[in-house]
């Protein structure tokens, strides 16, 4: 089973909660979930907005990336997540981030995350429990990544 790793954020309502609930739904179709600390973050590249909680989780699953995406999105509509437009608040967020060492890129799913590389965001949490991990992309480790991004 290949190992996941998945940013959650959450600026809307009980973000602790929400945060807890999401990871406790993943933990339904990923095994062995580890979950970092909640790190509390400005929002970036959205209008003024509440402040974000964010996390990482990592674990392995047999589901394939888009039989997860679409389990990821169902835990965010049930969650309470709305998408008004593009950059709205939200309840609570689950993006996928790496996919073992595939590289995919089609319609709906890119993987890994376009964006995770420059996003302290994500990669502070996710250095907590997958430093060591190596972006099949870059060739560079989460450690590598974040050192970079924090210059």
């Amino acid at each position: 089973m290949p190992r996941v790793a998945i940013a959650l954020g959450s600026n809307l309502g009980d973000r602790k909660r929400l945060l807890d609930e999401a990871a406790a739904a993943l933990a339904g179709v990923v095994d062995d979930l580890h979950l970092s600390t909640f790190h509390e973050t400005d929002p970036v590249g959205v209008a003024a907005q509440p402040r974000f909680l964010n996390a990482a989780a990592v674990g392995h699953t047999g589901l394939e990336p888009a039989d997860l995406l679409t389990v990821m999105l169902e835990i965010e509509r049930r969650l309470g997540r709305e998408r008004p437009h593009a950059g709205a608040p939200r309840t609570i967020d689950l993006d996928l981030i790496l996919c073992g060492d595939l590289v995919l890129d089609e319609p709906g799913l890119t993987v890994p995350h376009p964006r995770f590389r420059d996003r302290l965001f994500v990669l502070e949490p996710l250095a907590e429990i997958a430093a060591d991990w190596i972006d099949p992309v870059s060739g560079k480790t989460i450690r590598e990544l974040l050192e970079l991004v924090q210059g």
